[in-house]
């Protein structure tokens, strides 16, 4: 084929990603300006969803979709500070009923979504899953999942989370006192630390690939911060600016797979994400009763630790609630690395299979 018909053909594809993103930006913004956590997340992927009802939307192409994994993971490992990874000492008993009930909201959510809506486990585990999105997305492309459904189950989660869990924890007495304040200032990377960090995320994400891991890059990268930042050898996460692009950056992939789903098929999966919804949080609730107890912490704070939602929007739900920073990051870190790490191999062990015949 000549170069004159490859140039208009690469111009049109990258015009076509590039309004792809410039929605996924917008509506990011959108929501960061009604003060919504994990807005350029949750925002881009819910424009970029309704939009591409109306009109086909592309998908973003592997060099796009490999380098975003890259950066996710390295921005999931920086949250392993020393001080945090020292933070998660002081509450042995709750961390492991975290654990416990992390395998449990996995698995009766999994199990609702497979023997209700007859998904396969690979479906139904992944669109259970509490948090880590970016892992999700990755394992799931890797494992050719339905990821425009499992993103619309991710969605309805993350928003109506973000809307009822703080009328929820006041109902409970949850905190009043330092509502408000504001959370600490992150360090951001060095420049020698990004290219340290970057280099080592890429070459693990490689290695992995090579050794066939399921989700390579985002777990090759992940270790590789999680290793870098909690040995102390790097200090610092990424500027906003960068973190938000990485957040649009993944709104449009999972959004753009969720304007491919029919329109008949988005409605019929509301009941589910009610469904699911409702599953995922009485059985964390229930679990963050006994954690709280032997904590010595209000129950309130023990909700927001349970609650399966993305880190940085319980994080955020935490300070403006005025509960225990310390207590609630300690159980989202160990939820989004548990999560973040255990997932391609949890997954990449099951087999692709079709979905049981309906009754």
């Amino acid at each position: 084929m000549s170069p004159p018909t490859l140039i208009p053909y690469r111009f049109r594809v990258l015009s076509r990603e590039a309004a792809l993103v410039a929605c996924a930006a917008i509506g990011g913004a959108l929501f960061a300006l009604l003060e919504i956590p994990a807005a350029w997340l949750s925002g881009s992927m819910l424009l970029v969803s309704v939009i591409g009802v109306a009109r086909p939307l592309p998908d973003l192409r592997k060099p796009w979709f490999d380098s975003t994994m890259v950066m996710s993971g390295a921005l999931i490992g920086s949250a392993a500070t020393p001080e945090a990874l020292a933070a998660t000492a002081r509450y042995p008993g709750s961390l492991f009923i975290l654990v416990v009930g992390l395998v449990a909201i996995m698995l009766t959510t999994g199990a609702y979504l497979r023997f209700v809506a007859r998904w396969s486990w690979i479906d139904s585990l992944l669109a259970a899953a509490p948090g880590a999105l970016s892992t999700v997305i990755a394992v799931a492309e890797s494992k050719g999942a339905n990821l425009g459904r499992i993103a619309a189950i991710q969605l309805f989660r993350i928003l109506v989370l973000i809307a009822v869990l703080p009328s929820i924890m006041k109902l409970t007495g949850g905190g009043d006192a330092g509502a408000g304040a504001a959370p600490p200032v992150a360090q951001i990377i060095g420049l020698g630390d990004m290219v340290l960090l970057l280099g080592c995320a890429l070459a693990t994400g490689i290695v992995f690939e090579r050794l066939r891991v399921t989700a390579p890059y985002i777990l090759g990268a992940t270790l590789a911060s999680t290793v870098l930042h909690g040995s102390g050898t790097v200090h610092g996460t990424f500027p906003p600016e960068i973190a938000m692009a990485v957040m649009v950056m993944l709104g449009a992939a999972m959004g753009g797979r969720v304007s491919k789903l029919q329109r008949n098929e988005i409605a019929a999966l509301f009941p589910l994400a009610i469904g699911g919804f409702l599953v995922s949080m009485l059985v964390a609730f229930a679990f963050a009763w006994p954690a709280a107890w032997l904590a010595g912490v209000p129950y309130a704070s023990a909700m927001a630790a349970f609650a399966p939602g993305g880190l940085e929007a319980m994080a955020m739900l935490a300070f403006a609630m005025g509960l225990d920073p310390l207590y609630v990051g300690a159980h989202h870190l160990v939820r989004f690395m548990l999560v973040g790490l255990s997932m391609p191999f949890v997954i990449g062990w099951l087999k692709p299979e079709k979905p049981p015949p309906e009754s």
